[in-house]
């Protein structure tokens, strides 16, 4: 049980698979959903504080190398945490903390954590309302997970 759950921890840590690839994974194992659904937004928000303080100074550092392709990837991250901001920001106005939450919990590709957190940041938005959005969403990616992994949305469907 140790193994499949440090699985669920890291797996939902990893950028750009996150919670949507821990959940599947922990359910396929049979641990009880409760327990998948609380490691795996803990290990998707483990990297959240890092991301938010360091990612940014990072990218920017990183768009400066000589090395081409640590430079390019650099760049374009850089480039989608800019417009994923911008267009979170122009759709949204006064309730950015709710679109933020959102954006982090309907889990589809380009959406999640990471790059949540990278528009926030981006964006210099208030980091404990940022926090407490992106936890709000995580919340509600896991649950949409959980139950997609579990076939509800067959039944409904």
């Amino acid at each position: 049980m140790f193994l499949k759950l440090i699985t669920i921890l890291f797996v939902s840590m990893v950028p750009l698979i996150e919670l949507r690839g821990a959940v599947p994974i922990g359910v396929g194992f049979g641990v009880p959903e409760w327990i998948v659904l609380l490691v795996a937004v803990v290990g998707n928000f483990i990297p959240v504080p890092f991301i938010f303080k360091y990612a940014r100074r990072f990218l920017e550092w990183g768009s400066t190398w000589h090395w081409k392709p640590g430079k390019k990837f650099c760049k374009w991250c850089l480039k989608k945490g800019e417009k994923g901001g911008k267009k979170l920001e122009e759709k949204t106005g006064d309730s950015i903390y709710l679109a933020l939450m959102f954006f982090v919990g309907i889990p589809l590709p380009g959406t999640g954590a990471w790059t949540g957190t990278l528009a926030a940041s981006m964006l210099n938005l208030d980091k404990k309302k940022s926090l407490v959005s992106i936890a709000c969403g995580l919340v509600l990616a896991c649950v949409i997970m959980t139950l997609l992994s579990l076939g509800v949305f067959k039944v409904i469907f």
